[in-house]
């Protein structure tokens, strides 16, 4: 057996509310770099389920540049620390350089991709100038008396740098070596994008007083204030056309803008949203403009994290991107006999997702969601798929139409699974016991003195419940009395998996043990699956039952086989943060979700 990565499906950007969003396009306008989690992500824009993903930070990351060259990357995160690192090849470190002590807020690079100025939220300095391959210092960035949110650098010689800050002033620097060269102020609140023109002759400042003004890019000076009173909310991002003629914004009023830089008038707008309505998901927080492209095409980043692919011309985006924003918590596949197979997954933020398996693309479901941590989700016959979370309800969702059908039914507690029974029949464990549910209505109910449900599965007519006293209890569907105690494992058992024939039932412990069991007698089958270092977080069967996949918070994904107990392939550091779920999508082939945000595909060979 073999396992190799097939591809990833990113993540959304990480946005945050009242707060620029940095987004970045490479030179050739083919790929998409954005911070998400711990992680940076390099997206194909006209494929996006094809991504890298570069997971050498080690705290949250906020911001990431393509050189102009094409060939690296520069990145931030909220402990200041940035990373250069190749973006072509295999993703290898450059340097790691340590540059103020809080948050990056924005980075750029010179024209001979040699310098980077870095900037944020710092203790002593907001900011500082370094080369790329070094880290040597070649400026000091001074001036601003709070955090700098945006910088830019003029492309040509002479070099040329600005920065925009919650001071509400702009810093005009002379280079290089980077020195402070004039202070502007002309905004009024905080100043949160600045961009130099690519043929250098000009830069742009946008900010929370919804006002944009342009200087001149060799001296700094104020030429012109475009659109006043256009915008209606804080302007976020800003990007120049590579002609140099036009630039796009973003602002919280909804909108993105294309102006005339000459003419100092909008050319065209979109607002996103219901039209005559106000929606805080829909505030443009990022937009870039990928220069090397022939169709024009923009791309603004909402609150949400959706991309919106905009196009001059056309009076709506003709693309939208969706994905998860926060680390995964719950994974289901559709059963497939009936239609096209579908995956669903869950967040720690209670958003649910539906994945297009063949194109690995994402949507959100339609309907009232969950509004917390999503502890579960199940598929159950006949194209339904049931969900459970920490707002305390069970949901349920209709495959084929990807909505939310019917109300939220109530549980008596915090669920901690779901699952369902080959006759529909619905089981919900919670911290206090387990509840069954028929069509939304209440059947059973049973509460535990002494025990507290960890995992619950479900096998033609039988229900496995574990308990945090290492229990496993096999239930009565219909009374939900117990009929069997397994013997202990000897380590609370964290998931529960039965095969598709009901064959085995295999138990994953928080020690990082895989034991399966035989249904028929419950003596222990298999007690050689135990290569994780840490909970096994999850177990899925392939349709014919012969093999299993694990995952775990060791970051690791395992395939075992039946037949041979011992033989097992695995991938290391499949998810940055820990696995929280995995499951077969058809022949040799697996999914797996984790904390870095991201759904995963991989290929399974020589399963036979």
């Amino acid at each position: 057996m073999s396992i190799k990565s097939e591809s990833i499906w990113a993540p959304s950007p990480s946005t945050t509310r009242g707060q620029p969003t940095p987004i970045s396009a490479d030179p050739k306008g083919e790929r998409v770099a954005y911070a998400s989690n711990k992680s940076i992500f390099l997206r194909s824009i006209d494929i996006p389920a094809v991504s890298t993903q570069y997971s050498g930070h080690t705290t949250a990351t906020t911001v990431g540049r393509f050189s102009p060259s094409g060939y690296y990357v520069a990145s931030g995160d909220v402990s200041g620390t940035v990373r250069v690192w190749d973006c072509v090849g295999e993703g290898a470190t450059k340097g790691e350089y340590h540059i103020i002590g809080g948050k990056i807020n924005d980075l750029a690079w010179d024209g001979d991709s040699a310098r980077i100025i870095a900037v944020g939220d710092g203790k002593e300095k907001f900011g500082h100038c370094i080369t790329a391959d070094s880290g040597n210092s070649v400026g000091e960035i001074s001036g601003h008396s709070s955090q700098i949110n945006s910088v830019s650098i003029r492309q040509q010689r002479p070099l040329r740098a600005m920065t925009g800050s919650d001071d509400t002033s702009l810093v005009f620097y002379h280079g290089a070596p980077f020195k402070f060269n004039t202070s502007i102020r002309k905004h009024q609140r905080f100043i949160y994008g600045v961009a130099f023109s690519p043929d250098g002759s000009s830069v742009v400042s946008v900010g929370a007083d919804k006002q944009i003004f342009l200087y001149d890019g060799k001296t700094g000076e104020p030429k012109a204030e475009i659109g006043a009173g256009e915008h209606k909310g804080s302007i976020f991002g800003v990007s120049w056309s590579k002609d140099s003629k036009k630039f796009v914004t973003s602002s919280a009023d909804q909108t993105v803008k294309i102006w005339d830089a000459e003419a100092g008038k909008a050319i065209q707008t979109w607002r996103m949203g219901e039209e005559g309505k106000v929606s805080i998901p829909d505030h443009q927080v990022g937009v870039v403009w990928p220069h090397g492209r022939s169709d024009g095409l923009i791309l603004s980043l909402n609150l949400n994290g959706d991309l919106n692919y905009l196009s001059e011309g056309n009076p709506s985006p003709h693309k939208l991107v969706h994905g998860h924003q926060k680390n995964i918590t719950a994974i289901a596949a559709s059963d497939a006999r009936d239609s096209e197979q579908t995956l669903f997954t869950g967040s720690s933020d209670g958003r649910i997702c539906n994945w297009n398996i063949s194109t690995g693309t994402a949507n959100h479901l339609d309907g009232e969601g969950h509004t917390n941590y999503m502890s579960a989700i199940t598929a159950a016959p006949g194209g339904r798929i049931y969900s459970v979370g920490w707002d305390d309800s069970l949901r349920s969702i209709d495959a084929s139409a990807t909505v939310f059908t019917g109300s939220a039914t109530s549980t008596d507690g915090q669920p901690k699974g779901v699952a369902v029974t080959s006759d529909g029949l619905t089981a919900v464990a919670t911290h206090k016991g387990v509840q069954t549910f028929r069509d939304g209505q209440k059947q059973k109910e049973t509460h535990f003195n002494n025990a507290s449900p960890t995992a619950i599965a479900a096998g033609g007519k039988m229900i496995a419940v574990a308990c945090d006293d290492g229990s496993l209890l096999i239930l009565s569907p219909t009374s939900l009395e117990t009929e069997r105690k397994v013997n202990s494992l000897g380590s609370a058992i964290s998931t529960l998996s039965f095969s598709p024939t009901g064959e085995y039932l295999a138990a994953g412990c928080s020690n990082g043990k895989i034991s399966v069991f035989n249904t028929s007698t419950w003596e222990v089958a298999i007690s050689r699956w135990s290569s994780h270092t840490a909970r096994v977080t999850s177990i899925s069967w392939n349709k014919e039952g012969t093999h299993a996949v694990s995952g775990g918070l060791d970051t690791n994904v395992f395939v075992w086989s039946v037949e041979k107990p011992g033989m097992r392939v695995g991938k290391a550091n499949a998810h940055k943060d820990g696995v929280n779920g995995v499951a077969w999508v058809g022949d040799g082939k697996v999914v797996s979700v984790g904390g870095d945000a991201a759904v995963k595909v991989w290929r399974v060979e020589g399963l036979s």
